[in-house]
């Protein structure tokens, strides 16, 4: 039986057959993505295709032995939905799509996604980028996240969706998006270097301070 995680599948609960998400970054995916994907759940008679809180479209109840034809025949890379990295960027539609947005969400979550996605770092990872303050994305449970406003965008920290939830809070507002992606950038550096393995950036706050990440990034 594969590992957690090996070659981009995750054991299922008949302890038999595998889970693989395909990585779409962003939630975007193109008509012929969407086509391969169905052909391929077909073709090994997925149990299931359910679309995933990460945005990713998972093709559910793969045999073991059918998994490296199946990866081959998507040609899309896996998405990193295990392990101690950056899992996913979350991304609501912003200013490209919704008449709520303030900011460009997904032009930014586009450039979040190709640095980050996948990244080794102290523990599970994960980032979101909302366009407004609905916070469509779940800013709010997510480790680092901007939001954006009418003066810019809004970085976040600490939150996560876990068994002992912890609500983000504000690090810095008014960032224009060359700033917000600078100050996201130092945010994962002193994470990077003062992280403990398996902790989380709020636990490394609740830890260290905010004040302390906060003059780290902002200084």
């Amino acid at each position: 039986m594969l590992k957690l995680g090996e070659k981009g599948a995750i054991v299922q609960q008949d302890k038999k057959t595998y889970a693989i998400a395909p990585h779409l970054p962003c939630g975007v995916v193109s008509t012929e993505q969407l086509r391969t994907i169905a052909d391929v759940a077909e073709k090994y008679n997925a149990a299931a295709v359910k679309v995933t809180s990460a945005a990713r479209i998972a093709l559910v109840g793969i045999k073991e032995e059918d998994i490296d034809n199946a990866w081959k025949d998507l040609e899309i890379p896996p998405g990193h939905a295990v392990g101690l990295c950056m899992r996913s960027i979350k991304v609501c539609p912003g200013t490209t799509f919704c008449v709520m947005g303030k900011q460009n969400s997904l032009g930014l979550g586009m450039k979040l996604d190709k640095q980050y996605h996948g990244m080794d770092l102290p523990s599970k990872t994960k980032m979101a980028v909302s366009g407004c303050k609905n916070q469509c994305a779940e800013n709010c449970i997510k480790d680092v996240s901007l939001v954006g406003t009418k003066s810019g965008w809004t970085l976040l920290v600490g939150g996560k969706g876990a068994a002992k939830p912890r609500l983000a809070e504000t690090l810095v507002e008014g960032l224009d998006s060359d700033k917000a992606l600078e100050s996201v950038g130092k945010v994962i550096d002193y994470y990077r270097e003062n992280g403990k393995k398996g902790e989380r950036i709020g636990d490394m706050i609740d830890r260290i301070s905010l004040e302390t990440l906060k003059k780290a990034v902002c200084s």
